[in-house]
């Protein structure tokens, strides 16, 4: 048996080993990538390009599958050790390849350092984790600390169900500013493997990306003036002065300017707008779910109210990849559109003001604002007049406002007919500002995949969307603390009374034990509660009746509601008995 262990130990040694270099052997660095021969094949279908695709990420998920088996691993003294040696040679190599060449052509001398920075950091986190996990293996072997078991790794759960029985404080906690403004922890919720890792790469491919566009900016900027130079150079040949180029050149030195700076600020913004909506869907992720557990589903649209299992649980294995596409793509999106707006500003405010146009800007734009408010202000006038003359007075002086009843109906249809025209102009101007207010929201809100951009009645349409619902609803069948604890207890209690041959099943403890008699107590309770309850007479399992056996749940439960009733009149008879009269006092 021992010599058995040491074979498949180095089975999976070189298993490994062969999936480590085989996956250096076709990296994207040494030319040899699956990804990078598809765009050297001419010729080629997008249906290949398709498979290509396919095989490439199946490649990449061989090269990084020992990391996630040594970690699962029920033996963990032999994951710790191979995902440790695993890890160093992804580390070697990488540091090695690193230093040898650091340099590169468009970050400069640091450029394989300052992209690979969060793979390092990573390795050296999983160098720290399965050292921890060979430790802790060795000291429950050496019975130093007791084993991990499920009701520990769920144990918040159960704090959570705790929390609910008890009575609420009569003062509430008081928060610090931080809590009520940035972030609420909760310490009886824990997030998800799946929710942390999906964050987590998130802000590396957001990292990556930034970098990506940055260098991809300064390049295209680098060969704007390099086309300005050539215009300029083109204008000073030219004899004649008023020329084409002559005057295009100091409008593409200005547009140069405002864009590579423009550019520059919006990234900033973008990336922290990206940052921001990555932990903003890990809180709505908490909120959603503890709404989940309080039975709340207002908050989701009605056909999503119960979503088809195979659904949801489609979901979870689509979500991370989802999630992580639908941060990247936001990202250039809303960079894209803060880069208009930003063009949008600089040309027409802060040029104007910079040129001495001061005036004239003003006046253009005191007549926009003058406009824009006297639109807002007839709306303003018609609440006003429907409130003070075309509604009835309040049924009651305490009510916070009048009641919904049209009062001078015929001095209201002629306002009606005045204000048709009006509001047939005015209604041009807000379908415009309707479609570029929805433009706008939901560009910005593309990469929250927690909240739909499409129309009431037309969330179905939004596959991102239609993930999330899945997700959380599986997580919420999945790990509800009640259910969770029902089940444990449920479980715990089983297996006491089957024994301790199948009491390894790790469960909910509970210490109370069973006395001698218990069963005398239980069936107390259960008639106590049944004198209580009487209608859950008829809910509760039954045998098999015999033939000559003609007791009707129904009339059992009439008989004791009506004993309950008799028992209760009595006692609060002799409670009246004993209570002293005002003539005793």
């Amino acid at each position: 048996m021992e010599f058995q262990w040491i074979c498949s130990c180095i089975a999976l040694l070189f298993l490994l080993s062969a999936l480590y270099f085989c996956s250096r052997l076709y990296s994207a660095e040494r030319g040899l990538s699956l990804l990078s021969i598809a765009f050297h094949i001419s010729g080629v279908d997008l249906a290949l390009w398709f498979i290509v695709y396919v095989v490439g990420a199946i490649e990449v998920g061989v090269a990084y599958l020992p990391f996630f088996a040594c970690l699962s691993t029920p033996n963990r003294i032999l994951g710790g050790v191979l995902g440790l040696l695993y890890t160093l040679m992804w580390l070697i190599v990488r540091l090695y390849d690193t230093i040898s060449c650091p340099s590169g052509r468009i970050l400069g001398h640091h450029e394989k350092l300052i992209i690979l920075w969060p793979f390092f950091l990573c390795l050296f986190f999983l160098l720290v984790r399965f050292v921890y996990i060979i430790v802790k293996a060795v000291r429950i072997h050496l019975q130093l600390q007791p084993d991990e078991s499920e009701e520990d790794l769920q144990f918040h759960q159960f704090r959570y169900v705790q929390t609910l029985l008890k009575r609420p404080p009569e003062r509430p906690e008081e928060k610090s500013w931080f809590r009520r403004k940035v972030y609420d922890w909760d310490p009886h919720f824990k997030f998800p493997n799946r929710m942390i890792g999906t964050s987590i790469i998130s802000l590396i491919g957001l990292y990556t990306m930034t970098l990506a566009d940055y260098s991809l900016s300064d390049y295209t900027f680098d060969k704007l003036d390099a086309l300005k130079n050539s215009l300029a150079e083109i204008a000073s040949s030219c004899n004649e002065t008023n020329n084409v180029f002559t005057s295009l050149i100091p409008r593409m030195n200005e547009f140069s300017f405002v864009a590579r700076r423009s550019w520059l600020a919006t990234t900033i913004f973008s990336t922290l707008t990206s940052v921001t909506y990555t932990f903003h869907v890990l809180v709505c992720y908490r909120k959603h779910l503890k709404r989940l557990w309080r039975g709340q589903k207002t908050f989701l649209p009605e056909k999503f109210h119960k979503p088809s299992p195979a659904v949801s649980v489609a979901a979870i294995t689509r979500y991370s990849g989802w999630q992580i596409a639908f941060t990247l793509w936001g990202f250039l999106i809303v960079h894209f559109v803060q880069f208009l707006f930003a063009l949008l500003f600089v040309y027409g405010v802060v040029l104007p003001i910079q040129k001495g146009h001061f005036l004239s800007w003003l006046s253009s734009v005191g007549i926009i604002l003058l406009t824009i408010l006297l639109v807002i202000a007839l709306v303003v006038v018609q609440i006003i007049l429907v409130q003070i003359f075309f509604l009835q007075d309040k049924l009651s002086p305490d009510d916070k406002e009048k009641p919904l009843a049209l009062n001078n109906r015929k001095a209201f249809h002629c306002f009606n007919y005045f204000f048709f025209f009006y509001n047939v102009v005015m209604g041009l101007s807000n379908c415009i500002l309707r479609l570029l207010s929805s433009c706008i929201v939901g560009t910005w809100l593309v990469s929250r995949i927690d909240r739909t951009i499409m129309q009431r009645g037309y969330e179905s349409m939004d596959p991102g969307y239609g993930t999330w619902i899945g997700m959380i609803f599986a997580d919420h069948y999945h790990s509800n603390p009640v259910m969770v604890s029902f089940c444990h207890l449920l479980l715990g209690r089983t297996l006491d009374k089957q024994g301790p041959a199948v009491s390894s099943y790790a469960t909910f403890s509970n210490k109370t034990g069973c006395s001698v008699g218990g069963r005398v107590r239980v069936r107390w309770l259960l008639l106590y509660t049944l004198l209580r309850n009487p209608a859950l007479i008829l809910l509760r399992k039954r045998k098999k009746l015999a033939q000559n056996d003609n007791q009707d749940p129904l009339i059992l439960a009439r008989a004791v509601t009506s004993q309950a009733q008799q028992a209760a009149e009595l006692d609060n008879n002799k409670t009246a008995e004993t209570e002293p009269t005002q003539s005793d006092i």
